[in-house]
């Protein structure tokens, strides 16, 4: 009997007291046939700007272009939220935070994470056969059964949560500089309100802290290891896979590393947009010598650009937010304007996906889950609704068309009390609130075709400290986005906005009922400081020794 699900072996105890698992890559039985790989690759806080092949002022990702070349480049691709912990968890349920629970970021003291009784795209993946690792940021929970081995991935290697949410000896580029982590008994400076000091930043393979404080110097050179090593494994076992890279990059800090080519005079983020194009390159090129033509890469964002990072924070392109920008405040990352959430995105499949196509198709990364389930011939969870659909006829250039009606009633699962007529077939996504203005997780910003309506303003720091106030729209503000910029919302007494307001209400009437009956979860967001983790409590910053870390397919217990 063949072997169908991956077999997790507990081997060992380490320093820590807890048992992790080793991958065993090998089974037996048939092999895999047709079934595709995957490899999903998220970068942090990128902008849509920053994509060379979005925004000519852009050079430096010439790996990103050359894929985008030999693929499919979206450019009206969408985060599912504009901050860290919701955005990653609607990429690996397919549903929106009001729906998963996940509405606004965890932290460091976090007791909880994305809610167990969410199922995560790793863990449909491994049912029907497939290896499935994580390498990088994860900031989905960290204790106990949040954990990345227990939602799915047979195999883990990464931190936590964002990598300015600990110290380290080599800290980087940031704004406010923040201090590196102190040694002995030496008390830490007081740092910037926004500076973590009291704990290093650590990394994990599998449930071990191998290394903390992260040297960040290193930390993309051994993400891009463990990648290839990992594709290399698992495609010499004769099994599907899938691999969910959460890159650390472009999020602060920032830091030089031999990964970063190109010239030496160039800015931080120059440099670490280079560092991360080169990361993405080295995993391309693993998966073009060993199993090109039966692997979808996907590359995208989690959100926006940092706006308050100022020379830190990357480029919206022409997604300027004029309006708001106006009002004070930042237009980017934790907002609903499209520089918040309009993200780079590019699909490689040799043979599949056609090649140097630009697809202006509305999706979001939303659609992810639903698209790779059925790309893998397997079956959605069921007892529960998705915002996100299948964007298969997209990839394989059969259609242009993203989203149609309301996005959560696509053919993915049957919703008979819901009626679209007095609507049409219109194209949809919703905006959740992601820190900035109103309530965490509310959906007061609409897309509608190539119209979006605003319920709230406002809310997100700016580069010069101005914080926009927060403004209540109602009736909502309403851009036609053939005005790129936002600059200027439609009269409220004109035609247009009169023909496009009863639809943008009608379509959110619609979701919220939706929602309302549909099997939703709850997060834990309590914090405890007990569950912050530390490989060695008796040390200031919980430092502790380091050696180098093991091989995907054969890690052992970790001594220090």
């Amino acid at each position: 009997m063949a072997w169908l699900s991956l077999k997790v072996l507990l081997v060992g105890v380490s320093f820590l007291g807890c048992l992790y698992p080793l991958v065993d890559f090998f089974f037996s039985g048939e092999t895999r046939g047709q079934k595709p790989n995957f490899v999903i690759i998220l970068a942090d806080d990128m902008g849509w700007g920053d994509l060379g092949t979005n925004w000519a002022e852009t050079k430096d990702t010439v790996n990103l272009d050359k894929m985008a070349a030999e693929g499919m480049r979206f450019v009206d691709f969408h985060a599912a939220a504009s901050t860290c912990s919701p955005s990653r968890a609607s990429l690996l349920t397919g549903r929106l935070g009001l729906r998963n629970g996940v509405t606004h970021n965890f932290a460091v003291t976090s007791v909880g994470g994305l809610p167990l009784n969410e199922t995560t795209l790793a863990e449909v993946l491994r049912e029907a056969g497939y290896i499935t690792g994580m390498i990088g940021k994860w900031h989905l929970g960290h204790h106990s059964s949040y954990h990345p081995n227990f939602r799915g991935f047979d195999y883990y290697f990464g931190i936590p949560y964002s990598h300015d949410m600990g110290c380290t000896d080599t800290p980087g580029y940031n704004h406010p500089p923040c201090p590196a982590c102190p040694r002995g008994d030496r008390p830490p400076r007081s740092p910037e309100r926004d500076c973590h000091t009291d704990v290093a930043l650590p990394l994990y393979e599998n449930l071990n802290i191998v290394e903390q404080p992260v040297n960040l110097s290193g930390l993309a050179q051994k993400y891009a290891e463990k990648a290839t090593q990992f594709i290399q494994r698992a495609s010499t076992s004769r099994r599907p896979f899938l691999l969910y890279v959460g890159l650390a990059h472009m999020h602060v800090p920032f830091t030089r590393t031999p990964l970063a080519a190109g010239p030496q005079d160039g800015t931080p983020y120059a440099s670490g947009l280079r560092e991360m194009d080169s990361l993405v390159g080295h995993i391309k090129d693993r998966v073009d010598r060993t199993a090109k033509e039966n692997t979808f890469l996907w590359f995208t964002g989690d959100n926006g650009p940092w706006a308050q990072k100022c020379e830190l924070a990357g480029s919206v392109g022409p997604f300027t937010g004029l309006w708001q920008a106006q009002q004070g405040g930042s237009p980017a990352k934790q907002t609903t304007w499209e520089g918040g959430h309009r993200v780079p995105a590019v699909a490689y499949w040799p043979g599949r996906v056609p090649i140097n196509v630009t697809s202006t198709a509305l999706l979001s990364v939303l659609d992810i889950f639903p698209t790779v389930v059925a790309l893998a011939g397997a079956g959605l969870p069921p007892d529960r609704r998705f915002d996100g659909l299948d964007a298969s006829n997209v990839l394989f250039g059969r259609s242009q068309t993203g989203h149609r009606g309301s996005s959560f009633v696509c053919d993915l699962v049957k919703k008979d009390s819901l009626s679209l007529s007095r609507v049409g077939l219109s194209q949809v996504l919703f905006h959740p609130n992601s820190g900035a203005a109103g309530q965490y997780g509310a959906l007061q910003t609409v897309r509608l075709e190539h119209y979006k309506a605003f319920y709230i303003t406002g809310g997100a720091k700016a580069c010069d400290g101005s914080v926009g106030p927060e403004q209540h729209h109602k009736p909502p503000l309403i851009f036609n986005l053939e005005d790129v910029a936002e600059a200027v919302p439609l009269e409220r007494g004109s035609a247009e906005y009169q023909r496009v307001l009863p639809k943008v209400g009608q379509v959110l009437a619609d979701v919220l009922q939706d929602i309302a009956h549909d099997n939703i979860s709850r997060a834990d967001y309590t914090q405890d400081p007990s569950v912050t983790p530390c490989c060695n409590p008796h040390q200031i910053a919980c430092r502790c020794q380091t050696t180098s870390q093991t091989d995907v397919s054969t890690s052992r217990d970790i001594r220090k």
